[in-house]
């Protein structure tokens, strides 16, 4: 990693591009490379972005399966409340999870780990949105992947709204 440039008469560090102003860092960096002045890059940091950007990733199929499993769970132990919101919210997730592990296939193998530990954020979503409580709520995910990424599954009693919902569609 460079040493970063130091103010001779205080000898403190003078702060690099990276902190200062992450955009135009990125810029320079990619310029860099683009260049192919590979001596001039930071290459600690860059290091360090490169990683984060596959965690960010891991992060977001979290974040996506959460979000779908806890409108799944509201959609089985909270019919009654059933809106085309909810259905919505499902069906949105559902794509762009499945978009997500389409545009990064490595994510695959991750799925069953990101599937638990979803659940159990996705559980703690629907019991606050709910006021069900807890023991409502299986301790495991009560779905297997295939389902919860089903374009048809809706878990529970038959819903009309689903039915409307494809037929406004198909027109």
């Amino acid at each position: 990693m460079p040493v970063p440039e130091t103010n001779q008469q205080t000898a403190i560090p003078t702060p690099n591009l990276y902190e200062t102003d992450f955009y135009a860092w990125t810029q320079e960096q990619a310029s860099l490379l683009r260049q192919q002045q590979w001596s001039q890059l930071d290459l600690g940091n860059l290091i360090e972005e490169i990683e984060s950007l596959g965690k960010q990733q891991r992060q977001e199929l979290r974040n996506r399966l959460r979000v779908l499993i806890g409108h799944l769970l509201k959609w089985e132990y909270q019919p009654q409340r059933r809106s085309r919101s909810w259905l919505a919210t499902i069906r949105v997730h559902r794509r762009d999870t499945l978009e997500l592990l389409k545009d990064n296939p490595s994510l695959k193998p991750y799925l069953e780990d990101a599937l638990v530990l979803a659940y159990e954020n996705g559980r703690d979503l629907a019991m606050g949105e709910t006021d069900l409580p807890e023991q409502t709520f299986p301790q495991t995910c009560p779905y297997n992947l295939a389902e919860i990424l089903e374009d048809n599954f809706y878990p529970g009693e038959p819903s009309e709204l689903v039915n409307e919902w494809e037929g406004e569609n198909e027109s």
